[in-house]
């Protein structure tokens, strides 16, 4: 008898663990609206989750370690006028964050460190250009303030933050709602999924079409892609038959998928989380109870199965902590938050190891929070590989950082418009302001209030910790 030869993978016994009940994040009103996004983003400082809001759209942040129950008037990020939809952390700065809504807008905001008493409603800048609700916004990776968002116009908008312009309109590109978008390891392609049964990628500064594959699945249900690290993409969707399906796809030959497996019947579309790191691919079905996770190789058959970590409850949505994240001391290659309805739930992957010392196999050097480019030398035709750090001595966050808006005055470079009106001696007398004096005023009055907002929180600890001390 021949004996079956086993595969030989560092990763073949990661095993998923949700953390301990005291560990979860309790009480909280998870979104209930129709879209396929993950309604989580978490990084390291921060969870975020989109949630119920009466008279517009909410979502909620909360710092890692507030974890146990959330209270009930804990302050929410409120300044869309209709539901959020899709939320993303900026991977150059932990305290910023994007938000997209059914009110057309996208909104940028900056979180601070301390838990502050009232509720954020003024975002530092509002990204207005879609024409119908945006359902997508994704970071640019290497790029600084660079942020790209799709609409259901079909449109796709880079946007500078730093300026609060736009930076490319991509129409004429998807003739149907756009499903998912994502970013190349250095941000110089786009893949994208649509309602027309399209899989494009397009070169955005050149504003083309480069591969286009037709029906890469051949089900009616909602189609995901994503990049690998080298190039490749991979997909899930359904078969005909309404099967759930994975299939990865080399640009060289866009017409046949280097690989393709047929999984389940189950009809939540698959939303896939990758780990170049690892090159693990793990996927969460919306409304399953289950995450799946391969391994992606070089060599045929490409794509390995490697488990699936099962529980009861169906998740709602999910957060992918990035690599700079995790806990390099237990091994832990992966953690997600899993939204139930009333609670996110950290979920855990680990290597078992039996040494304590840093697993180099395990932690290649992976992209920090500092940028490779600036937007204007990405949009002028410059690529770079994103900036690396070693996690050997695990990761520290660092402090927040302002984003800055500077947005440029149209006023400078036009002139004035109409007859000019005679200067009488009360002009004259009254100088007023000039538009960067208020600029300034507007600015130290902010930090002002942010500083009484901390003091005010400080001491309202420790009137706590007073009178639990006294009772």
């Amino acid at each position: 008898m021949s004996r079956r030869v086993v595969r030989q993978s560092k990763f073949r016994h990661v095993f998923g663990q949700p953390v301990k009940a005291d560990q979860m994040y309790e009480d909280i009103r998870v979104s209930k609206v129709t879209w396929d996004s993950s309604f989580c983003a978490v990084n390291p400082k921060f969870v975020a989750i989109i949630v119920e809001s009466g008279g517009g759209g909410a979502f909620m942040v909360l710092p890692l370690a507030k974890t146990g129950r959330v209270d009930k008037n804990h302050p929410l990020v409120t300044g869309h006028t209709a539901p959020v939809l899709d939320i993303d952390w900026c991977p150059h700065n932990d305290n910023v964050i994007a938000s997209a809504s059914e009110d057309t807008t996208v909104m940028v905001w900056q979180i601070p460190d301390y838990v502050p008493t009232r509720n954020i409603t003024e975002p530092i800048v509002t990204l207005e250009g879609h024409s119908k609700r945006v359902g997508i916004i994704t970071w640019h990776p290497t790029a600084r303030n660079v942020l790209l968002s799709a609409g259901g116009d079909n449109l796709l908008i880079l946007w500078n933050v730093g300026t609060g312009e736009m930076l490319l309109t991509l129409d004429d590109m998807h003739s149907d709602l756009i499903y998912n978008v994502c970013w190349n390891r250095t941000g110089s392609l786009l893949v994208t999924t649509c309602k027309d049964k399209h899989v494009r990628v397009i070169d955005p500064r050149k504003q083309q079409v480069v591969a286009e594959k037709v029906k890469p699945h051949e089900g009616a249900r909602p189609i995901r892609a994503i990049f690998m690290a080298d190039g490749k993409i991979f997909t899930t969707g359904f078969s005909k038959m309404s099967e759930r399906q994975l299939a990865l796809w080399d640009l060289e030959n866009f017409e046949e998928p280097i690989a393709l497996q047929e999984m389940d019947t189950s009809n939540g579309v698959l939303l896939p989380f990758y780990d170049p790191d690892s090159s693990i691919v793990y996927l969460c079905g919306k409304g399953d109870s289950s995450i799946r996770y391969f391994e992606i190789t070089a060599e045929a058959p490409y794509v390995h199965y490697l488990s699936t970590y099962s529980s009861k409850e169906p998740q709602r949505g999910m957060g992918f902590m990035p690599k700079r994240g995790l806990d390099v001391s237990k091994c832990e290659i992966a953690r997600f938050f899993k939204l139930h309805e009333r609670k996110c739930e950290p979920i855990v992957m680990t290597v078992p190891r039996k040494s304590d010392l840093f697993q180099d196999d395990l932690y290649p050097d992976t992209p920090g929070p500092e940028p490779a480019l600036e937007a204007a030398e990405w949009l002028a035709g410059q690529d770079a590989e994103p900036v690396l750090v070693s996690l050997r001595d695990g990761y520290v966050p660092v402090k927040n950082r302002e984003l800055k808006v500077t947005r440029k005055n149209i006023l400078d470079n036009k002139p004035p418009v109409g007859p000019r009106r005679s200067h009488s001696t009360c002009d004259a007398n009254f100088s007023r302001p000039s538009l960067e004096d208020l600029l300034e005023e507007i600015r130290s009055l902010r930090q002002t209030v942010q500083a009484q907002e901390k003091r005010i929180s400080d001491l309202e600890n420790k009137l706590c910790k007073f009178t639990n001390g006294t009772a």
